[in-house]
């Protein structure tokens, strides 16, 4: 047995993470553990210690009274509405002191930054295929924030600080933050949506769940540090997650805590458009979109017409070696040999396909991130199965967002996406034939996410496209002849409103109740 390696204990700990047993790095004014889990630390107010906890005991009999102003302090020192040891005040009643004392001014300091670098730099990142609505996401967003929206406070400090961490990678404070911010903004949200929406959050909870897709994505950027496959110390967890029972140590893991928040924006807006529908705020945002202009056509005339091939014949015969790997999902499904489980796996390939081929058009004007927010959700439950059509499509996808590699949130995304879902096929997964018989619908995309665009003098990619020869088609040409398209069609407020009246459109949107489960799901991973 090998011998046990040396540590050093903590013997001047603080008192909460005593009688927690667990080791204190002993850091002042607060300690480490502390500070990741948003509570007070009596190092900084040991004289208090006695007050906080009779003041928790009698916040958990008394409800609380909402607070007026926003507290940014919630993921450090949770706002009134938490019961929670954080939750009391820092210190005995005292003459008015010339600052708040309702959060430490080093966290003051550090909510503040956030907040300048979000007004300052983020909220550009936001509007660069839309500028229209940089005024909204600058100080429309904020203001909405600081009356009262605690979830959307917290979603713009988390982005901010995950916008922070791609420029200081090593800054520990803001790697911290944009944890404690995350968990903090989702708990938050989670909560809000199980109380139910009305005209008085439905603006909030819209913007909110967009800050959360932006979270998502720009959290997987740093999953290069913390790993894109499923390691073995993570196999335990697997046979609890049905969404990871299928899923082997070592392989690639598709970011499905991605498309959930990208599918919730889809879910919000279905469940509150009564309300959003006369939002000015979220009619901006939503008509700053490019709107879909869907070719269904199958054939080979159309550029992704290629991964429909042989469909009929897979529908006809189902694959039965997926069986013993499918998750178990949340909602019975059809028998596979259903005529409605066939249309609706027939229909979901065909839509997927049919946005990839608008996207592949306009990748420039940000049409790419439609693609999560659109699919149906049989389309992710085929991803879950992982079907070989269904991981070929997304490995499309992914190519294609190689259009936006310059934006800090999507930045080599498209190239550690791809490489990572064809490797599903070279695995042991799908068996030795797979690969040769898929890598035809694979090619372009791993062309596309190989490709070095040329740079400047100063080693940075340059702002030309991807040459068309390259890239398949012209954007720009291809821009101008989607406008003449959309004059007739109408813009993306229109195609909302005209889904909300049809029945079978809206069945393809998850409720408000399954995104709330999906939200606590990543609530658990956004607090790492």
């Amino acid at each position: 047995m090998p011998p046990r390696r040396s540590h050093k204990k903590s013997r001047a700990g603080c008192r909460r993470c005593k009688a927690r047993k667990i080791k204190c790095d002993e850091v002042h004014p607060r300690c480490g553990n502390c500070v990741k889990h948003g509570v007070a630390c009596d190092f900084e107010h040991p004289e208090v210690l006695a007050d906080l906890q009779a003041a928790a005991a009698a916040a958990a009999q008394t409800p609380s009274t909402p607070a007026t102003t926003v507290n940014f302090g919630s993921p450090i020192v949770p706002s009134a509405g938490h019961l929670s040891l954080a939750s009391a005040p820092l210190a005995r009643p005292l003459p008015p002191p010339p600052m708040s004392t309702t959060t430490a001014p080093g966290h003051r300091l550090l909510e503040l930054k956030l907040m300048h670098h979000y007004t300052v730099m983020t909220c550009k990142t936001f509007t660069f295929t839309a500028p229209v609505t940089e005024d909204i996401w600058k100080i429309t967003v904020p203001n909405l924030a600081f009356s009262g929206s605690q979830h959307l406070a917290d979603s713009i400090l988390a982005v901010a600080a995950l916008h922070l961490r791609s420029i200081n990678p090593n800054d520990k404070e803001i790697v911290r933050a944009s944890h404690a911010y995350m968990a903090a903004s989702l708990e938050e949200y989670s909560a809000t949506l199980n109380q139910g929406i009305n005209h008085t959050n439905a603006e909030a909870l819209f913007l909110t769940a967009a800050l959360i897709a932006f979270q998502s994505t720009a959290t997987r950027v740093f999953m290069k540090d913390e790993g894109l496959s499923i390691n073995s110390s993570s196999t335990s967890s697997l046979s609890s997650d049905p969404s990871k029972r299928h899923q082997q140590p070592g392989c690639y893991a598709i970011p499905f805590t991605w498309f959930h928040s990208f599918q919730g924006v889809k879910a919000i807006t279905a469940a509150s458009w009564q309300y959003l529908r006369v939002s000015p705020v979220v009619t901006q945002v939503i008509n700053s979109q490019a709107a879909l202009q869907l070719d269904f056509r199958t054939g080979p005339e159309t550029f992704f017409g290629h991964l429909l091939e042989g469909l009929e014949e897979e529908l006809s015969n189902p694959p039965s070696c997926f069986d013993a790997r499918v998750p178990l999902t949340s909602r019975p499904l059809p028998p596979p040999n259903s005529p409605d489980h066939i249309s609706a796996t027939r229909q979901a390939y065909q839509h997927a396909v049919a946005v990839l081929n608008w996207a592949h058009k306009i990748p420039h004007k940000g049409a790419p991130l439609a693609f999560p927010a659109t699919v149906s959700k049989r389309f992710i439950e085929l991803l879950e199965e992982r079907r070989p059509r269904a991981l070929a499509i997304l490995a499309c996808f992914f190519a294609l967002l190689k259009s936006l590699d310059g934006v800090w949130w999507l930045q080599g995304m498209a190239r550690r996406e791809v490489l990572g879902v064809v490797s599903l096929f070279n695995s042991d997964f799908f068996g030795p034939d797979a690969y040769r018989k898929w890598w035809p619908h694979l090619e372009w995309a791993m062309r596309i996410a190989l490709f070095e665009p040329e740079r400047d003098g100063n080693g940075q990619q340059g702002g030309m496209p991807i040459p068309p020869e390259v890239w398949g088609s012209d954007w720009f040409a291809e821009e101008r002849a989607l406008e003449e398209q959309g004059r007739e069609q109408g813009d993306y407020f229109g195609h909302i409103e005209l889904l909300s009246q049809m029945s079978s459109a809206v069945n393809s949107i998850p409720t408000v109740p399954e995104y709330a489960a999906m939200m606590a799901g990543a609530r658990g991973q956004g607090g790492r």
